[in-house]
């Protein structure tokens, strides 16, 4: 399909995991991208893989300066932004006591400081009409004990998609979030678990979830692609939970 031809696209995170597969996504639906990501071999990998017609940067997420950056950079690529993917983000689960500072202030600074000083400085460079796509957790919607601050970073990052999407649907930006649940993607490894306790959180997922599985990155992309897509037009400051039912139970 060609919906997105001729867009021009930021995805934030699009290094690996959700993002990675929604910049193949919007790639192969015409739109011209640019990807961020951290990790210098995810993004050897993703320059190997996405080839040379995607812009691909290393930029720190939970920077507001480095989010000014960015804009720069993706406005000199093409001159004016018509999609943006606000994808990147870090999870980190333990009990209430075992949090500090210096933990609790980075988390926020990724998923949500982030994401707000980057549409700050998009905000004169965005198209009309544009579409902007956060993307946030179940997690937002239910009481998982360890994630408190996970939780809540993705909580506000929905209450600002749709308190922004009051404040600029007037200049033609649309604002909405895909909330994914459970999802086979890097984050899970990053969480600094056992291998035994790894399995038997996924265990515990799975046994949650009506679909009995957890979704892949390709499933999550499809919904982020309906929302950059002109189909999506009446979709403001809405949200897509993309669960597979685990929040119905």
């Amino acid at each position: 399909m060609d919906r997105l031809k001729g867009k021009r696209a930021l995805i934030t995170g699009g290094t690996t995991g959700i993002g990675f597969a929604t910049a193949k996504r919007f790639l192969a639906e015409g739109a011209q991208v640019l990807v961020t990501g951290w990790d210098e071999e995810n993004l050897a990998r993703a320059r190997t893989e996405l080839g040379k017609a995607v812009q691909i940067i290393r930029s720190d997420a939970g920077d507001a300066a480095a989010q000014r950056h960015l804009a720069a950079v993706a406005v000199e690529a093409f001159g004016q932004i018509d999609l943006a993917v606000l994808n990147a983000g870090i999870g980190v689960f333990k009990p209430l006591d075992a949090w500090d500072e210096v933990a609790f202030d980075e988390s926020v600074a990724v998923n949500l400081k982030g994401p707000f000083f980057l549409m700050q400085a998009l905000l004169p460079h965005l198209a009309n009409p544009s579409s902007i796509i956060f993307v946030g957790s179940v997690n937002a919607h239910i009481g998982m004990p360890t994630s408190s601050d996970y939780s809540a970073t993705k909580a506000a990052l929905r209450s600002l998609a749709r308190t922004l999407s009051g404040e600029l649907i007037a200049r033609g930006v649309r604002l909405n979030t895909v909330s994914p649940g459970p999802v086979t993607t890097p984050i899970y490894g990053k969480l600094g678990l056992p291998a035994e306790a790894l399995q038997q959180m996924t265990d515990s997922l799975i046994s949650r979830s009506p679909a009995q599985r957890f979704g892949t990155t390709e499933e999550i992309s499809a919904g982020i692609a309906f929302l950059a897509a002109t189909e999506s037009a009446y979709c403001i400051g809405s949200e897509l939970v993309m669960d597979g039912g685990f929040t119905t139970i």
